[in-house]
């Protein structure tokens, strides 16, 4: 996965990633988890031809620190629903 940082301030991150929306959506929801959070979205000008760009803004906390915290926490409740998949589809 390439991730391009292409502006970065204080409290504004402003990413390109080459994902697909699910994935990225998947992100976007729990970055909304955050109550330091004032912008969290992403858009694509072209599915086929362009990558996902992803805004991020928070209230002054580091927004590196949110997308990490985000990202663990999917992390987490991914290794719950596949260890809870694998105990029930024996």
């Amino acid at each position: 996965m390439e991730i391009h940082v292409l502006e970065e301030k204080n409290n504004k991150l402003i990413f390109e990633v080459d994902q697909n929306v699910g994935f990225v959506n998947a992100i976007k929801n729990e970055l909304w988890e955050d109550e330091h959070i004032k912008v969290a979205t992403y858009y694509v000008n072209h599915p086929l031809v362009s990558k996902t760009k992803f805004i991020v803004e928070t209230d002054g906390a580091d927004p590196k620190k949110a997308i990490v915290g985000a990202v663990s926490r999917l992390q987490k409740l991914n290794e719950k629903f596949s260890s809870d998949v694998k105990k029930e589809i024996k």
